[in-house]
Order: structure tokens, then sequence, then C-alpha cells
């Protein structure tokens, strides 16, 4: 063999090794690598990174634009990354803030059990760092619990919510589970959070879903009775932030009518489906999703209820 051909064989096998390597990473972790992928979309796309001192520790933070300020809050074991689809169409007419709760992603704590007001004592860094006044919160899941708890507490600061497949009160499905211990069990909730008609998740996902839901964010906040002792359930009038509602009309881990549960006992509010979405839109059709959000972000707040005599 030539030198030549030597050294041509040699990158081909290096090339070859490259290829099998990056295989098996995605193979092994397709969530971190979706992760790193949408990470880099935000930053490619006009919003810049940087950390945050909060009392909850540094938050990791994308930031750009200019304009009102929205922040977008992420769901329970999700990072900034999940709006990488749709913050970037808001920057021309919007200052987006898109951080990684604490806990979760990049930010602080890295370790140890996570709760409810830790969570809140990053958004609220947030916020004061956005301005501390006439702030849109958006949130999807867990981030909307995040905002309707923080628009309850700071309404001060807040001149609106949009809350995506999230609320403060108890769920309908007690059959399912955010742990997943196996395939199976992580097959039925995606199955009830995504529409029928989007595409399967192959196993390997499903495999890596449930060494995260284990392992990660999710696992540090297992305490359920952090969670119901924030519920508001018969509170809800006391929330008195315009909400809108963005809803998955195909999730069945908190339904539509989980939504218009909320809906009646709030003073303001408004409820936009998307129709053939689940849980996580901004995942499974941001298209469309981008579209409702900047519809209802140019539309006045909700107005309250009349009051009938």
């Amino acid at each position: 063999m030539t030198m030549k051909m030597a050294i041509l064989v040699a990158g081909i096998a290096v090339v070859l090794l490259a290829v099998l390597g990056a295989v098996l990473a995605i193979w092994r972790y397709p969530l971190e690598i979706n992760a790193w992928q949408e990470r880099r979309a935000l930053t490619s796309r006009g919003l810049r990174k940087s950390f945050l001192t909060s009392p909850a520790g540094r938050i990791a933070l994308f930031e750009g634009g200019s304009g009102p300020p929205v922040v977008f809050l992420h769901g329970a074991g999700d990072q900034a990354g999940t709006w990488s689809k749709i913050a970037p169409g808001l920057v021309g007419g919007y200052r987006v803030l898109a951080p990684d709760l604490p806990g979760h992603g990049e930010s602080e704590p890295h370790s140890g059990a996570l709760n409810l007001d830790l969570l809140l004592k990053g958004v609220d860094a947030v916020v004061e760092h956005a301005g501390g006044a006439n702030v849109e919160l958006v949130g999807n899941s867990l981030g909307g619990m995040l905002a309707m708890l923080y628009a309850h507490r700071h309404p001060e600061r807040l001149s609106r919510i949009v809350v995506i497949d999230g609320g403060v009160l108890r769920g309908d499905r007690p059959d399912l589970t955010l742990m997943p211990r196996n395939r199976a069990e992580a097959r039925k909730l995606l199955d009830a959070e995504m529409d029928p008609g989007s595409p399967r998740v192959p196993g390997f996902v499903l495999d890596d879903i449930v060494r995260q839901a284990n392992t990660g964010p999710i696992a540090r906040m297992a305490d359920g009775r952090d969670v119901s002792r924030h519920l508001l359930e018969g509170r809800l009038g006391e929330v008195r932030v315009p909400v809108d509602f963005l809803w998955g009309a195909s999730d069945q881990l908190l339904s539509l009518e989980y939504a218009r549960r909320m809906q009646a006992g709030l003073p303001a509010s408004r409820l936009t489906a998307l129709e053939h979405c689940g849980h996580v839109p901004q995942r499974e059709c941001p298209g469309q999703l981008t579209k409702a959000l900047l519809s209802v972000l140019a539309q006045e707040p909700p107005a309250p209820k009349t009051q009938e005599h």
C-alpha cells in the first residue's frame, strides 16, 4: 500500500469512527443531543446566552429583541431550548427572555431537592431583570403553573400571563406518572401528551425518557406534597392578572376540560384551543402555537367578567 493510499484509508477510518460515535451518542442520549441542538438554535437566531444571579443560584438565560418583555417558562425536566421554534419569531417586536428554571439545564442548583418556592425565586429574578413591571409570562406545563403562582403573588409586576397546558388545579390522570419506570409507562405518558396523528417516538428515546425522569430534575421534584401545598383549588378568584390559555386540544394529560375548569374560576381569562396539538405544542406544532401566541399578545388582555345581578 502506498503512503497516499494509507493516508486515505486512515482518513476514512477516522470519519467512520466519528460517524459511529455520533450514532451511538444519539442512540444512548437522544434527549441531550436534542437539547444541545435546540439551545444552539436559540443563539443562532438572535438570542444571546448569559447568566443571572438569583437567590436560587445562577440562572442561565437566553435573551434577545426589544420591546415589551415576554418571559418564557419551560416545563418540568425541560430547558430553555424548548422555545427554539417559538421565541425567535418574537424578537422583532418583543424583548424575549427564556431562562433555564432553577435546577434545569445549566441553572443552579445542580444537586439536591427542588421545590416550587425555589423555582419561583428564579422566576422573580428573571422578571426583575426584565424590568419588574408590565412583564408578560408565557409558561408551558410546570411553567404555566409557575406563571399562575407568580401572578397570584406578584400581580403588580405582570400585565398578563399566557398559560400553555399547565395549571394550579389537581390533574385528571392519576394513572399517569411523570417518572415512568419502563418503556410501557413512558409510552402511555407520551400517548396522553401527543396528538394521535403525530409520529410515534422510537423505543430508544423512551429509554432515555425513563433514565432522565428518574435521575434528572423531575426526580428532584418528586415530593408531591410540595405541589399540593401550592394548588389554588377554590382560590382561582384571587388571581387578578388576566390569563390567556393556549391549549393543545389533543392533550389528555391536562385536557381541555381541565382548562375550562380553570377558566370558570378566574376573573379574567380567555381560551384558545390548538387543534391536533398535545401537551407540549412548542415542539409538536410550533407554527400553530407561534401564530396563536402572536395573535393574543397583539390583543388587549382578557377583560374581567361582568358581574351578574
